[in-house]
């Protein structure tokens, strides 16, 4: 059993979180609903395991949590009041008066039109502000949840940021465990894939949206001389085979190339002052190079070096914390590379520790987004704090 709550803010927002490893839907939802349970939920937010038999868990959801909307989605673990979880649900309550949203789901991904996903987040954007005649920008965030699978998640951040004129939006692909065969999102009482999800919403506390990641760039550059872009397929760099081209510049064997190395050295690419991080899933027979982001002939790469995850992390939070005070919550999308990296080298449990002392609830995820950008080995957040805008 594994159940607890937020700390009580006096003056903050009104959530709850929580956390569940019961092993039946029915359980998980009851346990999980004990511990976030309030009067005048208006939102709840899960991130679950696929492991658990969905449809009996949507039922429960709607039959416990009733008029309250409730929205999430499959992960490739979890993140809770006690940190890192696996095959487990967590969640989070919100209270109706401390956030005032729209949310809605648009699916049929594989044909997605662009035009159709702008207008699909400006009317949202437009149905909240029939609710808050003051939205705007500063006061506005955006959380988005995508299929982790469908592949076309560039293209429809992109098109929801660009809708939402400038609003803040961060989000997570969906997970399974980590077994790449199908991920849900939760929405209106039902699991369902090909979709994406996406909540508009404001607070009168002070918030913070923020990215990290633990890998800056080096002065090695590569060029995409030829690829696929529909399928994330680099077959050339600098004119020569993809996979050759990295092992060289990476300094490492190419027989010896596989995920470990891959998670070690993604590349990045620069946009302004920023890098955003591009990494590899896997090399193919034929010597080309498939990622887990969206490529294309010409983009210059350069290869990133780690530095201590801990302490990034660490010093991330801290910062939020200078900005807004201490939160009271922090909705979190943990790449799955990051959690995968922090079991290997053996600091997982701190890493946990610190994202519960920081009131995290979240998931680790196949893909991450900030503004229109859909990254890698990234955590992106949204803190609210304790303390009312002015």
């Amino acid at each position: 059993m594994d159940t607890s709550t937020s700390k009580a803010f006096a003056a903050g927002p009104r959530v709850k979180q929580g956390s569940s490893r019961q092993t039946s839907s029915e359980a998980a939802v009851g346990e999980l609903a004990e511990a976030i349970e309030q009067p005048d939920i208006g939102l709840v937010i899960i991130f679950v395991s696929s492991h658990f038999d969905l449809d009996q868990l949507a039922t429960a959801l709607k039959t416990r949590f009733g008029e309250a909307t409730v929205i999430g989605c499959t992960t490739a673990g979890e993140i809770g009041p006690s940190g890192y979880l696996d095959d487990s649900i967590s969640g989070v309550s919100i209270h109706k008066d401390d956030l005032a949203f729209q949310v809605a789901l648009i699916d049929v991904l594989p044909t997605f039109n662009v035009r159709a996903g702008q207008i699909f987040a400006h009317k949202l954007k437009e149905d909240l502000r029939r609710q808050v005649p003051d939205l705007a920008p500063e006061n506005t965030f955006s959380l988005m949840l995508i299929d982790g699978l469908c592949g076309c998640e560039e293209v429809v951040c992109r098109a929801f940021y660009d809708g939402l004129g400038g609003i803040a939006l961060i989000g997570g692909s969906a997970g399974d465990r980590g077994e790449f065969n199908k991920t849900w999102l939760l929405y209106d009482g039902r699991f369902v894939s090909n979709a994406a999800l996406l909540l508009v919403a404001t607070t009168p506390f002070v918030f913070d949206v923020f990215k990290t990641q633990h890998f800056v760039s080096t002065d090695a550059r590569m060029v995409v001389t030829q690829a696929v872009p529909d399928k994330r397929v680099v077959t050339e760099i600098n004119g020569c085979p993809a996979a050759e081209e990295y092992a060289l510049a990476v300094g490492v064997q190419l027989d010896l190339l596989n995920s470990m190395v891959f998670a070690a050295h993604p590349v990045v690419v620069r946009i302004g002052n920023a890098d955003f991080v591009r990494s590899i899933q896997k090399m193919n027979p034929d010597g080309s190079l498939t990622f887990y982001c969206a490529i294309d002939e010409g983009i210059v790469f350069r290869v990133a070096k780690g530095v201590n995850m801990q302490d990034n992390l660490s010093q991330t939070l801290d910062a939020v914390a200078r900005r807004i005070g201490e939160p009271s919550l922090i909705l979190g999308c943990n790449c799955i590379l990051r959690d995968l990296e922090a079991k290997q080298k053996g600091f997982r449990d701190e890493v946990g520790t610190l994202l519960a002392k920081n009131h995290v609830t979240g998931f680790s995820t196949y893909g991450e987004q900030y503004g229109g950008m859909h990254i890698n080995q990234t955590f992106t957040g949204i803190a609210i704090g304790q303390g009312r805008r002015r």
